[in-house]
């Protein structure tokens, strides 16, 4: 099978035969040799056992480290000599566990289907982002919107000055009015369709994912405390990466390793944290109820026994810090890093809504199965990899420049970056050079709920012309009428009503947004009033205007078959007095 597996790799730069016919050929070697241990023959030399296989790895282009490793790192050639010797003398195990980790054969994986999969999944998920934005940007960040980019833009460059562009990197600096926010952002919506149907890993495909990260990473500064989620910026890591984009092992082995950081960190922050629900293993208990967006799903779930909860728990924190262990070893173990992973996501998208956060880690998933596998899943045969022209050799060594150049520097970002969530201070120079590359979302930290939130407090924005009697603004998607059933929105995400949940965890003092957007309603702003399910006041806008936080929990079965409520409520007081415009 090991034969089969480095046949693959060299192809006819070496000739592979039988030990017993072989030995014919070098009768100066003794047959015990042969019976031993592997011999390899290259310019009159000889090489045995792990030796002998690092040499001929060596012959193979791009795998000369293996033999530099082999002769560099102290205690590593004895190490590996002790294991193939191991493994030589238990051959009839060592069989069994290789079909148990690489099934029938060994053969040298192929990942071609994946990442033609993966790019048509970025592009119809860059689709879903911008166009899910686009719907809200006038009353986000338009010319009436909260939080102006125009008015954001020129209060950077006051601040930094010339080099306000290297930190607030955005196509926006050259044209912000209402139409260029709608030209980008639609704009990179039909790219994005483009580079769906492109031919994969084309030049077109290459060139259509680079202006989508240009457009995505504009109104991800642009977009200011909206769109600073960590999905958009996994969306931004995940597209620069496509910009490279090829079935090649090291461009392959960088989304998995996008995809190892992701699921670990997200494990380890909830540890790192010290949350006692999570230790305690109670953090599912109240999560049903307490995320941003629940579905109706997480209502049933909600209601589940504490051993559930726990078990659940539980079963959270293998997925997170287990599983990503398994991304990077034999081909059945990465089967089942994607299948747990995959589950566990489908699991999420179920009971939340986290926009195409759950559908990009799933993408992710897809460089864990091999051409073999995926062809298998089709109902197909096995797909043979067809031999393909390599092209010429300054372009060979170009793709191979480009793929040492790209592992290097993410490499050099992404593990100081990994190890200071340990306490491992990174130096100076990487510490700088993590600094710079920060706004450009190329290397990112994750961890979703890192500390869990135990209640939900609701903000109630309400309004009145008389100080007197309140009504009401009722948002699209968060809590408000106790008998309106949690909905499903993702993959779009209501950017509003997700900073309306962070909000509530804090005072207006930490969101001074909340302010500019309770005023743009006193004025009576057309695009921000879209944002709105129900506007109280639809003639003239409200003379005055304030807001009330609620405690909010789920109902049980008893209370919601006697009320038909899925909610319900207390009050907790008053978040943000009663204002009013000058002169009203």
């Amino acid at each position: 099978m090991w034969v089969g597996y480095w046949n693959s790799l060299t192809g006819d730069r070496v000739e592979y035969a039988p030990w017993q016919s072989a030995a014919r050929g070098f009768p100066d070697v003794p047959r015990s040799d042969f019976q031993k241990a592997v011999q390899y023959f290259e310019n009159g030399k000889r090489y045995s056992g792990a030796e002998a296989v690092f040499h001929l790895l060596a012959s193979v282009p791009g795998w000369y480290w293996t033999l530099w490793l082999y002769q560099h790192i102290p205690g590593l050639a004895a190490l590996t000599e002790w294991l193939y010797a191991f493994v030589a003398g238990h051959r009839n195990a060592g069989y069994k566990v290789t079909r148990a980790l690489w099934g029938k054969s060994a053969e040298n994986a192929s990942y071609s289907i994946a990442s033609s999969l993966f790019s048509r999944a970025l592009a119809l998920i860059y689709l879903i982002a911008f166009a899910s934005f686009g719907r809200q940007i006038r009353g986000l960040i338009g010319a009436q919107g909260i939080l102006p980019v125009a008015e954001f833009l020129v209060e950077v460059k006051r601040q930094i000055g010339a080099s306000g562009f290297w930190q607030a990197p955005t196509l926006f600096w050259w044209a912000n009015g209402e139409l260029a926010l709608e030209f980008i952002v639609w704009g990179g919506a039909a790219l994005a369709c483009v580079a769906a149907i492109a031919r994969p890993h084309s030049w077109g495909q290459k060139a259509a994912f680079a202006v989508l990260f240009a457009c995505y990473l504009s109104i991800v500064t642009g977009g200011q405390i909206f769109m600073g989620y960590q999905w958009d910026y996994l969306l931004l890591e995940a597209g620069f990466l496509a910009i490279f984009l090829k079935p090649a092992y090291t461009r392959v082995w960088l989304f998995r390793w996008l995809l190892f950081r992701l699921m670990l960190e997200s494990g380890a922050v909830k540890l790192l944290s010290g949350d006692p629900s999570w230790r305690g293993l109670t953090a599912l208990a109240v999560h049903y109820e307490t995320q941003p967006f629940p579905t109706p799903v997480a209502w049933y779930m909600m209601q589940a026994p504490l051993w559930f909860q726990k078990v659940s728990t539980a079963s959270v924190f293998f997925v997170e810090l287990i599983l990503p262990f398994l991304m990077f070893g034999p081909r059945r173990l990465k089967q089942i890093a994607a299948i747990g992973t995959i589950l566990f996501e489908i699991l999420i998208l179920l009971t939340g809504n986290y926009t195409f956060f759950n559908l990009l880690a799933i993408a992710l998933c897809l460089f864990l199965l091999d051409d073999r596998f995926l062809s298998r899943i089709a109902g197909d045969r096995p797909l043979r990899q067809k031999p393909r022209h390599p092209g010429s050799i300054k372009l060979v060594r170009s793709n191979r420049y480009v793929s040492a150049f790209l592992f290097a520097f993410l490499m050099a970002l992404s593990l100081p970056q990994l190890g200071g969530m340990i306490g491992i201070e990174a130096p100076v120079p990487v510490g700088r050079a993590l600094a710079w590359a920060s706004p450009f979302g190329v290397v990112n930290s994750y961890g979703l709920f890192a500390t869990m939130t135990t209640t939900r407090p609701e903000i109630s924005i309400e309004g009145s012309n008389d100080d007197i009697e309140w009504q009401p603004y009722i948002f699209r998607y968060k809590p408000g009428p106790l008998n309106r059933a949690p909905g499903w929105v993702a993959p779009s995400q209501p950017r509003l009503d997700w900073q309306m949940w962070f909000a509530a965890l804090g005072t207006y003092r930490e969101n001074p947004w909340l302010l500019r957007f309770m005023m743009r309603l006193l004025q009576g702003s057309p695009p921000v009033l879209q944002l709105m399910e129900r506007n109280p006041f639809p003639g003239q806008p409200p003379k005055y205007i304030r807001a009330t936080v609620y405690r909010y929990r789920f109902t049980n079965f008893d209370e919601r078959r006697q009320t038909g409520n899925w909610w319900k409520r207390e009050s907790l007081g008053t978040y943000f007095p009663p204002i009013s415009l000058r002169g009203q």
